[in-house]
């Protein structure tokens, strides 16, 4: 690590939770959210794809503004802008896909090798790619260029999934969930490489969440139980909140000290 980054790390804590089970339980109900949210606003509020996204973009980078300028990790601000990203990586995919007509499959490919691209740059630049790492300002914004090609993926992959292969929401959810389980069984019994086990179930759980969103509110007639993205959009923010609260009171998922390089 360079002198200015060890000075940097001397002002900055890392700035992401801890690895735990509240952290994936929250990440699930954030991506749910994403889906629910974005057709929330573009759909039943009557505003449209393209208002609702400059609206939601503006939002986001008002948050990512004050989650970047904090010195440690505060849940608040952090699982805040997790949402936001949540919800403009929804409709990061749905103005190509409905409003300029690309298909699924080239949004998913052209997703993936942005992904890519962001891991490959991150990691030559900086030698890892460990969340436990990062505390200085260019690791954080690789962080939040990774997380916001992985909702947008994760938005087409399972619309992919879902209604292109005709596989249906809650079957779809089913196979993203068990390929998480692969992953987490790999990591448990096979040594699969801790950092790579994490991008990948970090990347299959925007599928998922939006897969279980979209068999919740989607009618039954389309596939879903006919909850309405208003019903599930307030269950899942609520559940959300109050995870947050807990986590900002008890602090189980805070990082204290510097961790070591990996």
């Amino acid at each position: 690590m360079s002198r200015s980054q060890y000075a940097d790390a001397e002002l900055m804590l890392n700035k992401v939770p801890e690895v735990t089970v509240y952290f994936w339980i929250i990440k699930i109900l954030a991506t749910t959210v994403g889906e629910t949210a974005a057709d929330l606003l573009a759909t039943e509020l009557g505003l449209g794809l393209t208002v609702t996204s400059w609206i939601m973009t503006a939002v986001f980078v008002v948050a990512l503004i004050v989650q970047l300028r904090a010195k440690r990790y505060i849940p608040t601000p952090y699982w805040l802008t997790v949402v936001l990203i949540s919800v403009v990586g929804t409709l990061i995919s749905d103005n190509l896909v409905d409003g300029m007509g690309v298909s699924l499959i080239t949004t998913s490919i052209a997703f993936g090798l942005f992904l890519a691209v962001v891991f490959t740059v991150w990691f030559l630049s900086e030698r890892t790619l460990s969340i436990h790492s990062i505390f200085t300002r260019k690791r954080e914004l690789f962080y939040w260029a990774a997380i916001l090609f992985t909702f947008a993926l994760g938005t087409s992959a399972g619309d992919l999934m879902a209604e292109r292969f005709n596989l249906g929401y809650g079957p779809a959810a089913i196979v993203f969930a068990t390929m998480i389980a692969v992953t987490f069984a790999l990591y448990r019994f096979a040594r699969l490489n801790a950092i790579l086990a994490f991008w990948v179930a970090y990347i299959l759980t925007r599928p998922l969440g939006a897969s279980v969103g979209d068999f919740l509110a989607k009618p039954v007639i389309a596939g879903g139980l006919g909850w309405g993205t208003i019903n599930t959009s307030l269950l899942f923010l609520v559940a959300i909140l109050g995870l947050v609260v807990f986590l900002t009171v008890s602090k189980a998922d805070r990082i204290e000290q510097l961790p070591a390089e990996t």
